[in-house]
């Protein structure tokens, strides 16, 4: 048998560990169960906290990583035969090159002179010229875009 004086002992434990969830939780409640039920919404309601937050914090990291990883800028002026060609990240952009190449095929120019950076960042200035064999002329703002899609599309293979 459990002696009377080890009785008072637990329920005397029990008491404090009460008031302590009380004041935990704020809970102004004075019967037990009204201080464990105060307590059990009080961690609900903690639950739902921790899940917003961390709805928040995907939703910044989402934000941020779009924010962190906008498209290399491009210019792109014209000479007096061909264009010059000025792209450039701050991110390293594998790949990339690549991609811009592809395009400049596709508009049937001739890369006459270019210097490129893929280490840290990436930067890419090319002097391209027209395949006179083609015949058409083509202007430095279609050159553009077409860097620019080059770019977009690079940037989807990659996501």
């Amino acid at each position: 048998m459990v002696s009377r004086e080890h009785k008072k002992a637990a329920a005397a434990a029990l008491h404090q560990k009460l008031q302590l969830l009380r004041s935990i939780t704020n809970s102004h409640a004075h019967n037990k169960t009204s201080i464990v039920i105060d307590a059990s919404k009080y961690i609900e309601d903690l639950k739902r906290k921790v899940e917003k937050l961390n709805q928040d914090i995907e939703a910044s990291a989402q934000t941020s990583s779009h924010d962190q990883n906008p498209l290399p800028m491009v210019s792109v002026e014209t000479l007096e035969k061909g264009y010059l060609i000025n792209v450039y990240s701050d991110k390293s952009c594998p790949g990339l090159l690549v991609s811009i190449l592809e395009a400049f095929e596709e508009l049937s120019l001739n890369v006459l002179q270019a210097r490129v950076s893929c280490t840290d960042s990436f930067q890419l200035e090319a002097i391209g010229g027209e395949n006179e064999d083609d015949g058409e002329i083509v202007d430095a703002q279609v050159v553009r875009q077409a860097v620019v899609q080059a770019i977009k599309r690079w940037s989807k293979s990659m996501n």
